[in-house]
């Protein structure tokens, strides 16, 4: 399949199609015999489901949560970006567009991140008008503040909770819509197979997790809106239960899987504390925006607070090495997320990690609660000069805008951020690669849409903070129920889909399968045991830092751990029954499988970009040595996998990247 005559070519001026052209759909009694299935009910997928019933196509909408309010999305703290120019500084469509591009190291669609710059102001006043409560500056406009990547400050935010409060808007739509009768919600149910039938999606097979009924589900169109993978290294800043299950049925079902090497490694998560732990807990990167990464300069420092006989915020500020704005002095501890993470690593490699582990920087407010401080006692006609008082009304403004997340460092960590500086190490965040899908959104199966962070997105090979919650909107909102109504147009007079027809019992019958197994495989180990050895594998190998040794060792490894896994692993209870063992066993075996790939993409992509870090290419001299280094000249493509029995045997076709708009050179953030 040539993928880049499905991508518009041109200015970016003539990239937009217009999708209301098509007769057939204007009238919305069309749209009443049309079903659509949407999978996932986060931003994405429950915007979609909430626009798509207002423009009156018949939804069927899923989650495995008891509730759609209980999406991962809610995880998102620190803001959503869009172009407004609030405050003055310089921000404009193009400059997003230029920003999201050169975050993501060149490795973005041009076409789609300018469609998505151009339709972020929009979700704004959408969002405001659903009554999210952003915060606002005392003139009544709503606040923003700076991000990594950016110079200017266009990410709105409602204090440390903006995914929660953007869900929340995204719900109470759906709610609505379910109210009507337009949309169908299952909770607790979760999709184990996509079903086509003449080649094109028309349903899904799923499992009530709460009953274990095994369920067939038609529609005209079927929708995926199910998040990333990051749960592929076991230890992750994403809930338990997000998977990668709904993108690999589908990808084994015809749709290319696109760029899995590019992960991204957040900088700013509470540190490791031992193999007890289930999930790593992100801290918002919006504390970078007032908040100084440090780590001592001295090994007798290092060793000193370590032993517990030197308090961090006793070091002397000539004796601290804040390490973001001696390397990067045009962009400090804004710098992307992928630089970021990369020089903690580097620090802590070098022996100056601060916690037990040796794997923890410290991120610091002291400064910032000073600045406040001076600058409310100056308008409170207040003593400047009075430390204690400066102390206590910087704190009230830090407690304003990161209160909560300051809260929650401290229930985890039992230390007072406000009095000494967190520990902060990056962890697995959020995952750029996904299913491939064309300009429309749809991928390489007819009738099949993949939305949000659960495609290949629009970020390259790095996520800019505040951009997830933009894209994950933009999509649901305002992209796909316009695109999707340019393929349904062919399906107004098509009827019911019947769920009585060969390809859904066929469906039905591998599902059942497979769940038997688990439940009578005569294993010794949990489904856990093989998830962390996996996840060890993955960030061990084809972490933060990659090479050709440790990439074609994971490789191995992971096919040698699968095997083991299909004749050892040991699921408990039965199939007819709640059961979360079982519902874990499928999603474990969809990493295994994925986890080959994600190390074969990454082997493929001999260069450093992004999220993607390979030793073998890196600068070696000038300003830049040591920073990522790029091969555009044989890398610039996104790499689309498809399905062939076998991860190893998995075919890459290219869809080559056009830069018209924006001149393609190495990025530079000092």
């Amino acid at each position: 399949m040539a993928l880049d005559s499905k991508i518009p070519k041109g200015p970016i001026k003539d990239k937009w199609t217009d999708y209301k052209n098509n007769i057939d759909l204007v009238n919305p009694a069309n749209k009443r015999n049309i079903d659509v299935i949407v999978v996932g009910t986060g931003l994405a997928g429950g915007s979609a489901a909430a626009t798509l019933a207002e423009l009156g196509y018949n939804v069927k909408a899923f989650c495995f949560q008891d509730s759609p309010r209980r999406a991962h999305s809610i995880a998102a703290q620190g803001g959503i970006n869009a172009a407004k120019n609030y405050q003055g500084d310089g921000d404009s469509t193009y400059r997003l567009f230029y920003d999201t591009v050169k975050g993501g190291d060149y490795r973005s669609r041009e076409a789609n991140v300018y469609r998505l710059a151009e339709v972020s102001a929009n979700i704004i006043d959408q969002c405001v008008a659903q009554g999210v409560p952003f915060a606002r500056e005392y003139g009544g406009l709503l606040d923003n503040r700076s991000f990594g990547g950016v110079l200017v400050s266009r990410t709105f935010y409602a204090a440390g909770q903006t995914g929660q409060q953007l869900l929340l808007g995204a719900y109470s739509a759906m709610n609505r819509q379910i109210g009507r009768g337009k949309i169908k919600m299952y909770n607790r149910h979760e999709m184990l197979d996509v079903v086509k039938v003449d080649g094109k999606a028309r349903g899904i097979i799923t499992r009530n997790l709460i009953t274990g009924e095994i369920e067939r589900h038609s529609a005209h169109a079927v929708v995926l809106g199910t998040g990333g993978y990051g749960n592929v290294f076991f230890l992750s800043t994403n809930a338990m239960g997000s998977n990668v299950t709904a993108a690999w049925k589908a990808h084994k079902r015809g749709a290319y899987f696109a760029n899995p090497c590019y992960t991204q490694i957040h900088p700013t998560c509470i540190p490791v504390s031992g193999d007890h732990q289930s999930k790593l807990t992100l801290m918002s990167e919006s504390l970078r925006n007032d908040g100084r990464i440090w780590v001592p300069k001295h090994m007798k420092d290092v060793e000193a607070i370590k032993a517990g006989t030197l308090k961090p915020k006793d070091l002397a500020e000539e004796d601290r090495d804040y390490y973001l704005e001696r390397r990067y002095p045009a962009f400090g501890n804004l710098v992307p997320r992928d630089v970021a993470s990369r020089a903690a690593k580097e620090r802590c490699d070098a022996g100056f990690g601060v916690n037990a582990t040796g794997e923890a920087v410290f991120l610091d407010f002291a400064s910032a609660i000073t600045r406040y401080g001076k600058e409310q006692a100056h308008v409170k006609g207040l003593n400047e000069n009075d430390a204690a008082l400066v102390k206590k009304l910087g704190q009230e403004v830090v407690k304003n805008k990161y209160g909560n997340l300051f809260q929650m460092y401290e229930k985890i960590v039992d230390q007072n951020p406000y009095e000494t500086p967190m520990m902060i190490y990056p962890a697995v965040h959020y995952t750029m690669g996904g299913v491939w899908v064309d300009y429309n959104l749809m991928t390489t199966v007819p009738g099949l849409y993949c939305i949000g962070e659960a495609n290949f997105s629009d970020h390259g090979a790095n996520r800019l903070g505040a951009s997830a919650l933009m894209q994950g909107l933009a999509d649901g909102y305002f992209v796909l129920p316009y695109t999707i109504g340019d393929y349904l147009s062919d399906d107004i007079r098509t009827g019911p889909i019947s769920t009585d027809t060969k390809e859904f019992e066929e469906a039905e019958k591998e599902v059942k399968d497979r769940l038997n197994f688990f439940v009578t495989n005569e294993g010794t180990h949990s489904v856990d045991y093989f998830h962390k050895k996996l996840g060890k594998i993955m960030w061990n190998k084809v972490g933060m830092s990659r090479n050709v040794k440790g990439l074609t060792e994971a490789i191995s490894e992971i096919k040698e751990l699968r095997a083991q896994f299909w004749k050892d692993v040991k699921v408990p209870g039965t199939n007819e029954e709640y059961n979360e063992e079982l519902a874990k066993a499928g999603r474990v075996a969809d990493f295994l499988e994925l986890g080959e790939l994600f190390a074969k993409d990454a082997l493929n992509r001999e260069e450093s970009c992004g999220g993607h870090f390979r030793e073998d290419s890196v600068e070696l001299d000038g300003e830049q040595k040591g920073e990522a280094l790029r091969d555009d000249e044989n890398f610039a493509y996104v790499a689309a996998w498809e399905y062939n029995g076998e991860p190893s045997d998995a075919v890459l076709h290219k869809e080559q990247l056009e830069f018209n708009d924006i001149e393609l050179k190495q990025r530079s953030y000092k």
